[in-house]
Parts: structure tokens; C-alpha cells; sequence
């Protein structure tokens, strides 16, 4: 009995793999029906919630298996259940489009089970290899939700673009492992952080594995300038999962980048710094510009999610624990803003059919008033208007900076941050001075459950915001920066 609670910080991730597991084999035997499929995507989101709670309640200390190649601590856990909650969400409100689509597949909610299993490892890893491992788990799920659709042409050349940038990726993160490997002599990150602040700054060797490192993890954050797969993808791949798509693996993926530059290599931030200023600055200043022209409002939020991760790398630049705290606040405010434009976007049919146009939401607030208040106020949310949260992720961010020195950066990212807010505010303005078009089909209870908690938590955020702030206080303290 000692030697399987050795493994109590494993739980949850072993509690989704058996599930995953049990529903396959469910879905395999029963009648492929949608009242079936529907189920198991329901037990998902159960297995999901139960695997959060599991989280949660887990130990209050650092906690490592396997060599320390899994590593669980405050930010480990604080990540997962972002990741989490991302996953489940996305479930939750897929239920009607998928539906209507014909697409309700068994196979999808099993696929977002073990995609998210791979995220949860990723944001443990305290090895090389455990950081390739989850990865490849994440994408390699995530290769065929995106090309889901197989009928739909769009969607299969979504599925092909992400998987033929996703190898190249892949490829180039293992390459800087491989260099980081041959100059420290280990993939343990502990080791790594020990021998690069031993190491002279001017190694040349290790900055190069460190450049291929940060080149690989920039495509899965969609950082510019290796965003490219990201417009294409989220246009392509059916709303359910491209809201999957901007909100778990996202969040995992730059829960890995912070493991690795604040974990492994905090003695060379002023290396990898200059990376992290670099892709900041070109994310915000494209997803602010590159948006404004979009007409399709999926592809609007692929660029306004590059913009995003943009403002988010801004904390992270600063290179200290007060920026990692800052990318944690952000990152969380991020996934209720985006989850609840998705399930706005999934309130957008007519007779069944989705309605992508920006133009089709004109006079939204005549004929369907709740869901123009509730997308209005993610837009100015997302657009940091105050005291919405969006404003306080940006604050945060922009604080950590300016106390980093980098009072320049945080300008540049005040700019850009108005840029984007024409995009945001543009739509508010169609839903409310425009001419009224002909009102949406009504939406699914699990779509409204989903937007009123959204708009909720960027309601209220000011209101009672320490919860989240201690959290990510404790979670940006497992590194020493």
C-alpha cells in the first residue's frame, strides 16, 4: 500500500489514462449512436472534474518520481488545473454543434482525454525526455481532432498544416535538447539548471540548444514568427475544437516554456531573455495589426490569441519570479475570456448551420440581448478595458516589466494592446449600431452555462481576486528567479 501511494502525485494523470481506456472500450461496444457518443463525451467531463479535485487536493509540498522526471509542485498543480478546465470546458459546450455537424464521434472526447493527459504531463516535466513524452502525447491527439472533420475540406487541410509544422517543431525541440544534452551531460532539468549556472554565458553550445529549445516551444505557443499554422488551423478545424485548441493546449504549452527557461536554465536569462523580448514584441505587434482586416471572426481570434501569448511573454520576459506570477494571472483570465468567445461563437447558428461572418452578428442585441452583453463584454475584456479582467492581466504583465527595466517593452505592449482594441470594439459596434439580421438559432444550455461563467469570472474579478493572485503567488515560487 506505501509503495502505491508513492505514486499519489500520479493519480490523476493515471485516472484519466484507465478512463480514457474504459471509455474507448465502451464507445468500441456499444451502438455508434449520438445519445452514446454524447455519454462518454459527459463521462469525460466528469473524469476531467474528478482529476482537477485530485489535483487540488494534493500535497502542499514539491514532490518528484521517476529521478525526477516528474516533478509536482505548486506550479505543476496550478497549471493542471488550468489545463483542466480548459479541457472540460471545450467538452461541455460541443455537445449541440457537434450534433447538428453529424460529428458526434465517440473517439473525440477520448482523443481531448489523452491529449490533456499529455499537457499535464508536460507542465511536470522535470526531464528532457518527460517534456518530449507529454508533448508528443498532446500533439499527436491533437493531429487528428484537427482534421476531425474528414468530409470537410477546410478541415483536412487544417489537420495536414499542423502536422506537417507540428514534426518540424518537433524536430527542432529535439534538436536543442540534444545540444543541451551533449554540453550539460544530462536531461534532468535540476542538473541542467546546475551545470548552465556553473557554465560561462558565453557558451556557445548550450545558447544554440537553447535557441532550437525556445524555436520548437514558440510554434506550440504560436508565438510569431511561427505562428503561421495558426489562422489556417483554427478557420479549418470544427469551433468545438478550435476552442480546445485555443485554451488547453495553449496554457500547457506555455506552463512547459516557463518549466524550462525559469526550471532548467535560470542562470542564462539574459540569453534566453532576449528571445522571450523578441518573439513578445512580434506577437503583439501582429496579432494587433494582422486582425484588423479579418472578416471571419475564427481567424480573428487565431491572431488575437497570437496576441495574447504576446502580451503574456511580456511577464515572463522580465525574467523575474514577479513576472512569473504575472504570466500565471494572465494565462488564467486568458482561458475564461477565450473559452467564453468560443461558446459565443457556438451560439452563432442558423437552422443548424455555423455562422462565422463578423457581419452576420449585425444588431445581435435586438433579437438575442443576453448573448450581445455577454461577447460584448469578453470584447472589452480582451480589448483590457477596466475593471474588467482583461485590463488586470495586462496590468500584471505590464507591472512585472517595468519593474524589470524593461519600461520600453511594457509601452510597446500598451500600443499594441490599443491597436487591438479597434478589432475587439469593431464587433461590439456591429452588434449594437448595425442593422439587424436574422436572429441565431437558439443555443444549448451547456453553451450558456459556459458564457455565464466566462462573463462571470471577468465580471467579478475585481471584486475578489485574491483567490487567484495567492495561487499564482505559490505557483511562481517553485522557481528561483
Amino acid at each position: 500500500m506505501s509503495a502505491l501511494m508513492s505514486y499519489a502525485p500520479l493519480f490523476p494523470e493515471i485516472l484519466l489514462a484507465v478512463g480514457a481506456m474504459a471509455l474507448l472500450m465502451l464507445g468500441a461496444f456499444q451502438p455508434e449512436t449520438d445519445g452514446n457518443a454524447e455519454t462518454i463525451s459527459w463521462l469525460a467531463v466528469i473524469l476531467m472534474v474528478i482529476a482537477a479535485i485530485l489535483v487540488a487536493q494534493g500535497s502542499g509540498t514539491t514532490e518528484t518520481l521517476f529521478d525526477g522526471a516528474y516533478v509536482n509542485d505548486a506550479f505543476a498543480r496550478f497549471m493542471k488545473i488550468l489545463v483542466l478546465g480548459g479541457s472540460a470546458g471545450a467538452l461541455l459546450m460541443s455537445a449541440q454543434f457537434l450534433r447538428h455537424a453529424k460529428m458526434m464521434k465517440f473517439e473525440l472526447p477520448v482523443l481531448v482525454v489523452l491529449s490533456t493527459i499529455g499537457m499535464m504531463i508536460m507542465v511536470s516535466a522535470g526531464d528532457l525526455i518527460a517534456l518530449y513524452l507529454g508533448l508528443e502525447l498532446m500533439s499527436l491527439a491533437l493531429y487528428v481532432l484537427a482534421a476531425f472533420r474528414r468530409d470537410d475540406v477546410r478541415s483536412s487541410e487544417a489537420g495536414l498544416k499542423y502536422f506537417v509544422l507540428g514534426a518540424l517543431s518537433s524536430g527542432m525541440l529535439l534538436y536543442g535538447a540534444s545540444l543541451i544534452y551533449g554540453f550539460t551531460g544530462s536531461t534532468d532539468f535540476a542538473t541542467i539548471a546546475r551545470v548552465a549556472t556553473s557554465a560561462e554565458a558565453s557558451n556557445l553550445g548550450l545558447i544554440m540548444g537553447l535557441v532550437f529549445l525556445l524555436v520548437g516551444l514558440a510554434f506550440k505557443v504560436s508565438a510569431v514568427p511561427f505562428h503561421m499554422w495558426t489562422p489556417d488551423v483554427y478557420e479549418g478545424s470544427p469551433t468545438p475544437i478550435t476552442a480546445f485548441f485555443a485554451a488547453a493546449p495553449k496554457i500547457a504549452a506555455m506552463g512547459l516554456l516557463i518549466r524550462v527557461v525559469a526550471g532548467a536554465l535560470p542562470g542564462f536569462v539574459a540569453q534566453w531573455q532576449q528571445i522571450i523580448i523578441f518573439l513578445s514584441i512580434a506577437s503583439m505587434l501582429l496579432g494587433a495589426f494582422a486582425a484588423i482586416g479579418q472578416t471571419n471572426i475564427k481567424r480573428l481570434m487565431a491572431y488575437s490569441s497570437i496576441g495574447n501569448i504576446g502580451f503574456a511573454l511580456v511577464g515572463l520576459a522580465a525574467g523575474t519570479q514577479e513576472g512569473v506570477e504575472a504570466v500565471l494571472i494572465y494565462l488564467a483570465i486568458y482561458l475564461a475570456m477565450t473559452l467564453g468567445v468560443f461558446a459565443c461563437m457556438l451560439a452563432m447558428q442558423r437552422d443548424g448551420e455555423p455562422v462565422e461572418d463578423i457581419a452576420e452578428l449585425s444588431g445581435l442585441w435586438t433579437h438575442n440581448g443576453a448573448l450581445a452583453f455577454v461577447l460584448a463584454t469578453l470584447m472589452f475584456s480582451l480589448a483590457g478595458i477596466p475593471p474588467l479582467a482583461g485590463f488586470f492581466g495586462k496590468l500584471y504583465v505590464f507591472k512585472a516589466a517595468v519593474d524589470a527595466g524593461l519600461l520600453w517593452l511594457a509601452v510597446l505592449g500598451v500600443v499594441a494592446s490599443v491597436v487591438a482594441a479597434f478589432y475587439y470594439i469593431r464587433i461590439i459596434k456591429v452588434m449594437y449600431f448595425d442593422e439587424a439580421r436574422a436572429a441565431f438559432s437558439p443555443a444549448g444550455k451547456s453553451v450558456w452555462a459556459v458564457m455565464a461563467l466566462s462573463a462571470a469570472v471577468v465580471l467579478l474579478f475585481v471584486i475578489a481576486p485574491a483567490t487567484l493572485i495567492d495561487a499564482a503567488t505559490a505557483a511562481a515560487k517553485a522557481f528561483k528567479l
